[in-house]
Protein backbone atom coordinates (compact mmCIF):
# COMPACT_ATOMS: atom_id res chain seq x y z
CA UNK A 1 0.00 0.00 0.00
CA UNK A 2 2.83 2.49 0.90
CA UNK A 3 4.48 1.76 -2.91
CA UNK A 4 1.42 2.26 -4.57
CA UNK A 5 1.04 5.51 -2.43
CA UNK A 6 4.74 7.14 -3.27
CA UNK A 7 4.07 6.05 -6.76
CA UNK A 8 0.31 7.72 -7.36
CA UNK A 9 2.68 10.99 -5.92
CA UNK A 10 5.41 10.69 -8.25
CA UNK A 11 2.86 10.20 -11.03
CA UNK A 12 1.16 13.51 -9.83
CA UNK A 13 4.34 15.31 -9.94
CA UNK A 14 5.01 14.50 -13.03
CA UNK A 15 5.14 18.13 -15.39
CA UNK A 16 2.51 19.09 -17.50
CA UNK A 17 3.84 19.90 -20.85
CA UNK A 18 4.15 23.61 -21.92
CA UNK A 19 1.31 24.83 -24.34
CA UNK A 20 3.08 26.07 -27.14
CA UNK A 21 0.63 27.86 -29.77
CA UNK A 22 0.64 30.58 -32.13
CA UNK A 23 -1.16 33.76 -31.41
CA UNK A 24 -1.79 37.07 -32.98
CA UNK A 25 -0.29 39.43 -30.03
CA UNK A 26 2.19 42.04 -29.62
CA UNK A 27 5.96 40.40 -27.81
CA UNK A 28 5.50 42.46 -24.85
CA UNK A 29 2.09 41.70 -24.22
CA UNK A 30 2.41 38.06 -24.48
CA UNK A 31 5.87 38.41 -21.82
CA UNK A 32 3.69 39.86 -19.39
CA UNK A 33 1.60 37.15 -19.28
CA UNK A 34 1.69 35.00 -16.10
CA UNK A 35 3.49 31.39 -16.93
CA UNK A 36 4.91 32.74 -20.25
CA UNK A 37 8.20 30.66 -20.55
CA UNK A 38 9.03 31.74 -23.84
CA UNK A 39 8.13 33.93 -27.21
CA UNK A 40 9.48 33.45 -30.57
CA UNK A 41 9.10 35.79 -33.19
CA UNK A 42 9.86 35.16 -36.93
CA UNK A 43 11.44 37.49 -39.53
CA UNK A 44 13.06 41.21 -39.99
CA UNK A 45 10.05 43.18 -39.35
CA UNK A 46 9.68 42.00 -35.12
CA UNK A 47 10.79 44.16 -32.74
CA UNK A 48 13.53 43.23 -30.31
CA UNK A 49 13.57 43.48 -26.59
CA UNK A 50 15.80 42.44 -23.89
CA UNK A 51 14.11 39.97 -22.03
CA UNK A 52 16.25 36.72 -22.24
CA UNK A 53 12.65 34.77 -22.95
CA UNK A 54 12.15 36.35 -26.87
CA UNK A 55 13.81 35.10 -29.74
CA UNK A 56 13.48 36.26 -32.76
CA UNK A 57 14.55 33.90 -35.36
CA UNK A 58 15.22 35.04 -39.38
CA UNK A 59 13.30 32.91 -41.16
CA UNK A 60 10.40 34.92 -42.74
CA UNK A 61 7.21 33.90 -42.78
CA UNK A 62 4.63 33.65 -45.72
CA UNK A 63 1.70 34.77 -43.97
CA UNK A 64 1.56 38.40 -42.61
CA UNK A 65 1.26 39.83 -40.07
CA UNK A 66 3.25 36.31 -38.49
CA UNK A 67 1.97 35.29 -35.68
CA UNK A 68 4.59 34.81 -32.47
CA UNK A 69 5.21 31.17 -30.82
CA UNK A 70 4.36 31.13 -27.06
CA UNK A 71 5.06 28.89 -24.71
CA UNK A 72 3.25 28.60 -21.45
CA UNK A 73 3.95 26.66 -18.24
CA UNK A 74 2.18 26.13 -15.11
CA UNK A 75 3.93 28.78 -12.14
CA UNK A 76 5.68 31.40 -12.03
CA UNK A 77 8.77 32.44 -14.77
CA UNK A 78 12.17 33.36 -13.69
CA UNK A 79 14.27 34.14 -16.30
CA UNK A 80 18.28 35.67 -16.87
CA UNK A 81 21.40 35.36 -18.72
CA UNK A 82 24.36 33.13 -17.92
CA UNK A 83 27.51 34.68 -20.39
CA UNK A 84 25.86 34.02 -24.08
CA UNK A 85 23.38 31.67 -22.54
CA UNK A 86 19.81 33.29 -21.88
CA UNK A 87 17.25 31.20 -19.90
CA UNK A 88 14.16 31.29 -18.39
CA UNK A 89 12.39 28.58 -16.11
CA UNK A 90 9.27 27.59 -14.44
CA UNK A 91 7.07 24.48 -13.89
CA UNK A 92 9.54 22.17 -14.12
CA UNK A 93 10.62 23.34 -17.65
CA UNK A 94 13.98 25.52 -18.78
CA UNK A 95 13.95 27.20 -21.97
CA UNK A 96 17.81 28.12 -23.09
CA UNK A 97 18.93 29.88 -25.89
CA UNK A 98 22.50 31.55 -27.46
CA UNK A 99 23.24 32.86 -30.81
CA UNK A 100 26.67 33.27 -32.00
CA UNK A 101 28.42 35.32 -34.35
CA UNK A 102 30.07 32.70 -37.11
CA UNK A 103 32.83 34.96 -38.06
CA UNK A 104 34.03 35.46 -34.46
CA UNK A 105 34.31 31.48 -33.98
CA UNK A 106 36.31 30.55 -37.03
CA UNK A 107 33.82 28.88 -38.77
CA UNK A 108 30.32 26.88 -38.51
CA UNK A 109 32.30 23.51 -37.13
CA UNK A 110 33.79 25.67 -34.32
CA UNK A 111 31.17 27.52 -33.67
CA UNK A 112 28.52 24.90 -33.05
CA UNK A 113 31.29 23.20 -30.94
CA UNK A 114 30.98 26.72 -28.93
CA UNK A 115 27.48 26.81 -28.72
CA UNK A 116 26.54 23.13 -27.92
CA UNK A 117 29.77 23.28 -25.72
CA UNK A 118 28.10 26.26 -23.17
CA UNK A 119 24.50 24.62 -23.51
CA UNK A 120 26.12 21.71 -21.97
CA UNK A 121 28.00 23.44 -19.44
CA UNK A 122 25.04 25.81 -18.49
CA UNK A 123 22.85 22.80 -17.93
CA UNK A 124 25.23 21.06 -15.08
CA UNK A 125 23.84 21.12 -12.25
CA UNK A 126 20.59 22.20 -13.07
CA UNK A 127 17.32 20.69 -12.11
CA UNK A 128 15.99 21.04 -15.61
CA UNK A 129 18.86 19.25 -16.91
CA UNK A 130 16.75 16.67 -19.26
CA UNK A 131 16.88 18.12 -22.80
CA UNK A 132 14.05 16.52 -24.59
CA UNK A 133 13.93 19.31 -28.17
CA UNK A 134 16.45 21.41 -29.94
CA UNK A 135 15.95 23.84 -32.60
CA UNK A 136 19.06 25.10 -34.69
CA UNK A 137 19.64 27.90 -37.20
CA UNK A 138 22.49 28.30 -39.51
CA UNK A 139 22.94 30.06 -42.77
CA UNK A 140 23.59 28.62 -45.87
CA UNK A 141 23.25 24.98 -44.54
CA UNK A 142 23.55 23.30 -47.94
CA UNK A 143 26.66 25.36 -49.22
CA UNK A 144 30.15 23.74 -49.86
CA UNK A 145 30.67 19.76 -51.22
CA UNK A 146 31.06 16.66 -50.17
CA UNK A 147 32.43 16.45 -46.30
CA UNK A 148 32.47 20.41 -46.53
CA UNK A 149 28.75 20.86 -46.80
CA UNK A 150 28.37 23.46 -43.80
CA UNK A 151 25.19 21.09 -42.37
CA UNK A 152 27.99 18.20 -42.29
CA UNK A 153 30.08 20.43 -40.45
CA UNK A 154 27.92 21.51 -37.92
CA UNK A 155 27.39 17.98 -37.21
CA UNK A 156 30.13 17.66 -36.80
CA UNK A 157 30.76 20.32 -34.49
CA UNK A 158 27.91 19.81 -32.57
CA UNK A 159 28.89 15.85 -31.63
CA UNK A 160 32.18 17.36 -30.46
CA UNK A 161 30.54 20.33 -28.47
CA UNK A 162 27.84 18.09 -26.91
CA UNK A 163 30.58 15.92 -25.28
CA UNK A 164 28.94 13.78 -22.82
CA UNK A 165 25.74 15.60 -22.77
CA UNK A 166 23.62 13.15 -24.33
CA UNK A 167 24.88 10.03 -23.22
CA UNK A 168 20.94 8.97 -21.86
CA UNK A 169 19.49 9.33 -25.61
CA UNK A 170 19.81 12.41 -28.33
CA UNK A 171 16.73 15.27 -27.86
CA UNK A 172 14.38 15.42 -30.89
CA UNK A 173 15.85 18.26 -33.13
CA UNK A 174 15.58 20.40 -36.21
CA UNK A 175 18.03 21.94 -37.77
CA UNK A 176 17.23 24.28 -40.78
CA UNK A 177 19.59 27.06 -43.24
CA UNK A 178 18.33 30.99 -42.78
CA UNK A 179 18.10 32.08 -46.16
CA UNK A 180 20.28 35.50 -45.94
CA UNK A 181 20.69 35.65 -42.41
CA UNK A 182 22.89 37.87 -40.02
CA UNK A 183 25.24 35.23 -40.53
CA UNK A 184 24.87 34.19 -36.82
CA UNK A 185 23.68 30.38 -35.38
CA UNK A 186 21.09 30.30 -33.46
CA UNK A 187 20.44 27.14 -31.14
CA UNK A 188 17.41 27.08 -28.69
CA UNK A 189 16.36 24.04 -26.42
CA UNK A 190 13.52 23.22 -23.78
CA UNK A 191 14.51 21.24 -21.10
CA UNK A 192 12.49 19.32 -17.90
CA UNK A 193 13.42 18.10 -14.35
CA UNK A 194 11.96 14.88 -15.83
CA UNK A 195 13.26 12.83 -18.28
CA UNK A 196 10.93 11.82 -22.36
CA UNK A 197 10.38 8.76 -24.07
CA UNK A 198 12.39 8.70 -27.33
CA UNK A 199 10.12 7.90 -30.38
CA UNK A 200 12.14 6.48 -33.75
CA UNK A 201 10.33 5.77 -37.11
CA UNK A 202 9.85 2.16 -38.14
CA UNK A 203 10.15 3.64 -41.93
CA UNK A 204 13.51 5.42 -40.95
CA UNK A 205 16.70 4.30 -39.95
CA UNK A 206 17.97 6.45 -37.16
CA UNK A 207 19.63 9.79 -37.56
CA UNK A 208 22.77 8.92 -35.75
CA UNK A 209 23.01 5.07 -37.82
CA UNK A 210 23.03 6.85 -40.88
CA UNK A 211 25.97 5.21 -43.03
CA UNK A 212 28.79 7.24 -44.07
CA UNK A 213 27.20 9.41 -47.23
CA UNK A 214 26.02 11.92 -45.13
CA UNK A 215 29.09 12.65 -43.82
CA UNK A 216 31.55 11.97 -40.70
CA UNK A 217 29.30 12.50 -38.06
CA UNK A 218 26.02 11.59 -37.88
CA UNK A 219 23.48 13.62 -37.18
CA UNK A 220 22.55 13.39 -33.38
CA UNK A 221 18.75 13.47 -32.75
CA UNK A 222 15.57 11.23 -31.87
CA UNK A 223 12.55 11.64 -34.54
CA UNK A 224 10.44 12.49 -31.54
CA UNK A 225 10.53 12.98 -27.82
CA UNK A 226 7.47 12.16 -25.81
CA UNK A 227 7.15 14.68 -22.71
CA UNK A 228 7.08 12.95 -19.24
CA UNK A 229 3.56 13.47 -18.64
CA UNK A 230 3.12 11.58 -21.99
CA UNK A 231 0.47 14.34 -22.75
CA UNK A 232 2.49 15.83 -25.46
CA UNK A 233 5.20 14.76 -28.37
CA UNK A 234 7.69 16.60 -29.49
CA UNK A 235 8.32 15.84 -33.32
CA UNK A 236 11.67 16.65 -34.65
CA UNK A 237 12.32 18.03 -38.21
CA UNK A 238 10.57 15.75 -40.85
CA UNK A 239 10.66 15.20 -44.44
CA UNK A 240 10.61 12.78 -47.36
CA UNK A 241 12.69 10.30 -45.93
CA UNK A 242 12.27 6.57 -46.65
CA UNK A 243 15.09 4.29 -44.50
CA UNK A 244 18.25 6.84 -44.77
CA UNK A 245 17.39 8.14 -48.71
CA UNK A 246 15.85 11.00 -49.76
CA UNK A 247 12.56 10.48 -51.70
CA UNK A 248 10.47 12.07 -54.72
CA UNK A 249 13.12 14.24 -55.79
CA UNK A 250 11.95 17.07 -57.39
CA UNK A 251 8.04 15.73 -56.57
CA UNK A 252 6.74 18.23 -54.23
CA UNK A 253 3.29 16.63 -53.28
CA UNK A 254 4.84 13.35 -52.87
CA UNK A 255 7.23 14.67 -50.67
CA UNK A 256 4.48 16.28 -48.35
CA UNK A 257 2.86 12.82 -48.74
CA UNK A 258 5.61 10.99 -47.83
CA UNK A 259 6.19 13.86 -44.94
CA UNK A 260 3.03 13.25 -43.69
CA UNK A 261 2.98 9.26 -43.77
CA UNK A 262 6.21 10.01 -41.77
CA UNK A 263 4.56 11.75 -39.29
CA UNK A 264 1.49 9.64 -38.77
CA UNK A 265 4.18 7.29 -38.21
CA UNK A 266 5.76 8.83 -35.79
CA UNK A 267 2.11 8.98 -34.09
CA UNK A 268 2.00 5.46 -34.26
CA UNK A 269 5.50 4.57 -32.73
CA UNK A 270 4.81 6.61 -29.61
CA UNK A 271 1.42 4.86 -28.96
CA UNK A 272 -0.80 8.14 -29.73
CA UNK A 273 -3.91 8.44 -31.94
CA UNK A 274 -3.89 8.91 -35.31
CA UNK A 275 -4.50 12.28 -37.03
CA UNK A 276 -3.33 15.92 -36.34
CA UNK A 277 -5.97 18.50 -34.55
CA UNK A 278 -6.43 22.21 -33.51
CA UNK A 279 -3.95 21.38 -30.62
CA UNK A 280 -1.24 20.00 -32.90
CA UNK A 281 0.95 23.37 -33.79
CA UNK A 282 3.31 22.45 -36.89
CA UNK A 283 5.81 24.19 -38.71
CA UNK A 284 6.67 23.56 -42.28
CA UNK A 285 9.94 25.17 -43.65
CA UNK A 286 9.68 25.60 -47.51
CA UNK A 287 12.78 25.69 -49.10
CA UNK A 288 11.56 27.31 -52.84
CA UNK A 289 9.32 30.37 -51.64
CA UNK A 290 6.97 29.45 -54.98
CA UNK A 291 6.47 26.51 -53.44
CA UNK A 292 4.47 28.03 -50.43
CA UNK A 293 1.01 28.27 -52.24
CA UNK A 294 0.93 24.69 -52.40
CA UNK A 295 1.81 23.38 -49.20
CA UNK A 296 -0.38 25.70 -47.89
CA UNK A 297 -3.01 23.73 -49.86
CA UNK A 298 -1.79 20.45 -49.01
CA UNK A 299 -2.33 21.34 -45.21
CA UNK A 300 -5.48 23.11 -45.65
CA UNK A 301 -6.71 19.83 -47.44
CA UNK A 302 -4.93 16.88 -45.33
CA UNK A 303 -4.47 19.03 -42.04
CA UNK A 304 -7.65 21.38 -41.79
CA UNK A 305 -7.75 22.12 -38.05
CA UNK A 306 -3.88 22.12 -37.77
CA UNK A 307 -2.41 25.76 -36.72
CA UNK A 308 0.47 25.51 -38.81
CA UNK A 309 3.25 28.43 -39.50
CA UNK A 310 5.07 28.65 -43.13
CA UNK A 311 8.58 29.75 -43.03
CA UNK A 312 10.80 30.00 -45.90
CA UNK A 313 13.98 27.76 -44.95
CA UNK A 314 16.64 25.53 -46.12
CA UNK A 315 16.14 21.97 -45.37
CA UNK A 316 19.32 20.38 -44.60
CA UNK A 317 19.21 18.35 -48.09
CA UNK A 318 19.34 20.08 -51.28
CA UNK A 319 16.99 17.97 -52.89
CA UNK A 320 14.12 18.27 -49.90
CA UNK A 321 11.85 20.38 -50.78
CA UNK A 322 9.69 21.01 -47.55
CA UNK A 323 10.07 19.80 -43.43
CA UNK A 324 8.11 19.82 -41.45
CA UNK A 325 7.96 19.79 -37.22
CA UNK A 326 5.85 20.58 -34.19
CA UNK A 327 4.04 19.20 -31.27
CA UNK A 328 1.18 16.75 -30.99
CA UNK A 329 -0.85 17.32 -27.73
CA UNK A 330 -2.49 13.65 -26.34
Amino acid sequence: MVQGCEGAVARAMVCRAPRVSYRNVDAAQALAEPGMLAVIGFGAGREETDDPRWLRLPLEPFDAPAPLECWEVDGPVGCGQTGDIRWSRGGGWLFASVSLDESASGGIETCAAEAYRQLAQFLVGQDESQVLRVWNYLPDINQGDGDGERYKRFCSGRARGMGAAFVGGFPAATAIGSPGCNGRLQVYLLASSQPGARVENPRQVSAWRYPRQYGPTPPSFARAVRLPAGDALAISGTAAVIGHASAHQGDLPAQLAETLANLEALLAAAGMPAGFDTHSPLKAYVRRPGDARAVRDFFRQHLPAVPALLLHGEVCRRELLVEVDGWRYA
